[in-house]
């Protein structure tokens, strides 16, 4: 299903070794420990106690961690998704050494998922807001975006994402936003029943393109738990676009 659909970004995941997350801290401090389990269980509630024991326990080693800690934590739950969707058992390899600094390969697949644009903004753009609403992530949530204000987005319709399940959203719009749910929260993943309403929902390149966004948009759990996440702006919301080439431009009003 992925490689059919996304076959670049296939093959970007497959540069990046996925150690799970025990394995990844099992030599580390106590520290390292904590903030690991904390940034896979619910990243919004790091302190900032947490926040700074990681960073002097592993200084320049920071930022090589969180990226690595991404991968061990966000790559499962994409697999897993995608499995269920596809209803089937892929072989995906575990690794026991995480290899080398994972931001080049990083960049390259956030762009990757970035130039995919089998599904419309506007769904694109509400799965967006309730991820960046569940982590916490400030300067995601203060964020607009341009084709999704163009297709008819709006903060009337915005507001409707947080009791979502009660709203006057499309059923094609509940559905997504409880893959996000499932996603961020429940660690079996997508159930039988949400399985078959994403099927019936969504097209099959649809769907690979709905958790391959889940997992860029994951990225802001690196910001959120360095405290790296302040908004541009202090108030109001920023509009940015994402250009052909998977890049993002802010500041557009």
């Amino acid at each position: 299903m992925l490689r059919t659909h996304a076959p670049e970004v296939a093959g970007l995941l497959a540069r990046l070794p996925l150690v799970p997350v025990d394995a990844l801290v099992a030599d580390e401090p106590d520290e390292v420990v904590a903030f690991a389990e904390q940034f896979a269980v619910d990243v919004s509630m790091i302190s900032p106690d947490q926040r700074q024991a990681l960073m002097t326990a592993l200084g320049p080693r920071t930022r090589t961690f969180a990226g690595h800690l991404y991968v061990a934590d966000w790559l499962p739950r994409a697999r897993r998704a995608l499995d269920q969707l596809a209803g089937s058992t892929t072989p995906w390899p575990v690794a026991t050494d995480p290899g080398e600094d994972p931001w080049p390969t990083l960049d390259e697949l956030w762009r990757a998922i970035a130039r995919l644009r089998v599904l419309d903004p506007l769904t694109t753009e509400l799965l967006r807001l309730r991820q960046a609403r569940q982590h916490n992530c400030r300067i995601c949530q203060s964020l607009r975006s341009r084709s999704a204000l163009d297709a008819g987005g709006a903060e009337e319709t915005y507001a409707e994402i947080d009791d979502y399940a009660a709203s006057s959203l499309s059923e094609r719009h509940r559905t997504g936003l409880a893959v996000v749910d499932a996603l961020v929260w429940d660690p079996s993943g997508l159930g039988p029943d949400l399985v078959a309403d994403v099927r019936r929902h969504f097209s099959p390149a649809e769907q690979v393109e709905v958790v391959l966004d889940l997992l860029r948009n994951a990225a802001n759990k690196i910001s959120v738990s360095l405290g790296t996440d302040e908004a541009h702006v202090t108030e109001g919301t920023e509009v940015y676009d994402v250009l052909e080439d998977g890049s993002v431009v802010f500041g557009l009003g």
